[in-house]
């Protein structure tokens, strides 16, 4: 092999290489959940966080630090989706808002009303609908 051609298919192996390393890293350790910000800025009680503002403003914060892949709100209630996550901003009684942080397995669970018809299920990105009617996909 050419001196030349061996060049370039070192500059293709590497270049190959990288795209490879490159979207691997971003996928393995893209949007974690803002958790450790949460519990430096917020009041912990119990197993939630509690913050003066409206969860409006709250969501906005969290948001505002580590972009959520998706924001979803039902009357009071936002929701925030991260990669393995939801953080849970709803009014508290006595003023303000409580967060909660949740796996997204179970934050589907407990929210699934508000969320449900929204994030599709664990598990699913949607790659399980076969589609077609009767007997197709069987």
């Amino acid at each position: 092999m050419s001196p030349v051609k061996r060049l370039t298919v070192l500059v293709a192996m590497l270049l190959v290489g990288g795209l490879l390393v490159g979207c691997g890293s971003a996928s393995g350790t893209g949007n974690p959940v803002p958790s450790a910000w949460i519990g430096q800025t917020y009041q912990r009680m119990g197993n939630a966080y509690t913050a003066t503002g409206t969860p409006e403003s709250v969501a906005s914060a969290i948001a505002g630090h580590t972009a959520p892949r998706a924001r979803s709100s039902n009357g009071d209630r936002r929701f925030l989706r991260y990669r393995d996550h939801i953080v849970a901003v709803q009014p508290r009684g006595a003023g303000g808002s409580r967060i909660e942080i949740e796996t997204y397995a179970r934050g589907h669970q407990r929210w699934g009303t508000y969320i449900g018809g929204v994030w599709p299920a664990p598990g699913r990105a949607g790659d399980g609908y076969r589609g077609g009617g009767p007997g197709s996909g069987k």
